[in-house]
């Protein structure tokens, strides 16, 4: 059964690229939800930063489009949708984020994946209420460690970029229980990442990593996920454990450090 939707438009004509939706969805059971139609967006009309009470805002590309978005920058006025709580902002050509973004102190998620990110500003940090932030297919060489400071996050998805350090800071992230790291350039898993007991979901699939920390087996949360395997670890060049120890679950990658301790007289 199709939601129930009523338009408003924000241009003049018939055919508008931009306009008001508001839909009876489960997802945003009663919010007031902004959905850009078109599929060369280049600028975002300032009429927009007018609606204060809106609380979704999608400028994602829908699947069945090609992805042919152009959105190179989000002017500073978004820091007047003060009531946002979803902010999608997927597949487009952003290379910078606005210090405002860390005026939206009710945004839960965050959506930039598939853009030209290579930093985030220091004021992403005031997002306290963030629980669920989309980074993947961009171009960080880093984890940024503003990001250690959002203590809400759940979900952290850095997955297909070029990092190749995490922050000791990442402990911090005591809420954390979606880690998601394939597709990087990632030599070593920091201890630190071990600490966080709440993971669930830790991909590290196609890294260079050649050893896992020994406190790996701190991790007493994680859901192996057998259907996802080669997220995992599959493309790393593993030695210690070896593959066939890791290919097994947290519990034999546990239980091989242990012997480890054991043989070495620790």
């Amino acid at each position: 059964m199709k939601s129930a939707r009523s338009f408003t438009s924000l241009s003049p004509g018939n055919d508008p690229q931009w306009k008001f939706l508001t839909e009876h969805d489960p997802k945003f059971e009663g919010q007031k939800k902004l959905k850009i139609e078109g599929k060369e967006l280049v600028s975002v009309p300032m009429q927009v930063f007018g609606l204060e009470g809106l609380q979704v805002l999608e400028m994602s590309p829908e699947r069945e489009s090609c992805l042919t978005y152009r959105l190179e920058l989000i002017p500073q006025e978004i820091g007047h949708l003060s009531n946002l709580t979803l902010l999608y902002m997927d597949s487009n050509n952003l290379k910078e984020i606005p210090a405002e973004i860390g005026t939206l102190s009710n945004l839960e998620r965050l959506t930039l994946s598939n853009n030209s990110l290579s930093s985030l500003p220091p004021e992403i940090a005031l997002l306290e209420k963030l629980h669920s932030l989309h980074l993947a297919n961009n171009n960080f060489r880093e984890v940024p460690t503003q990001l250690c400071q959002l203590r809400q996050l759940i979900f952290l998805d850095v997955s297909d970029n070029q990092i190749g350090t995490i922050p000791p800071s990442i402990q911090h992230l005591e809420k954390l229980e979606t880690l998601l790291l394939p597709f990087n350039t990632l030599e070593k898993l920091p201890g630190n990442v071990c600490v966080l007991r709440n993971l669930h979901t830790l991909w590290l699939g196609y890294n260079r990593l050649r050893a896992l920390p020994e406190n790996f087996g701190e991790l007493v949360n994680l859901d192996w996920g057998y259907n996802y395997c080669s997220c995992n670890f599959d493309g790393n060049p593993l030695i210690r454990p070896p593959p066939e120890v890791c290919g097994r679950g947290p519990r034999e990658i546990r239980e091989y450090f242990a012997s480890s301790s054991v043989a070495l007289g620790y």
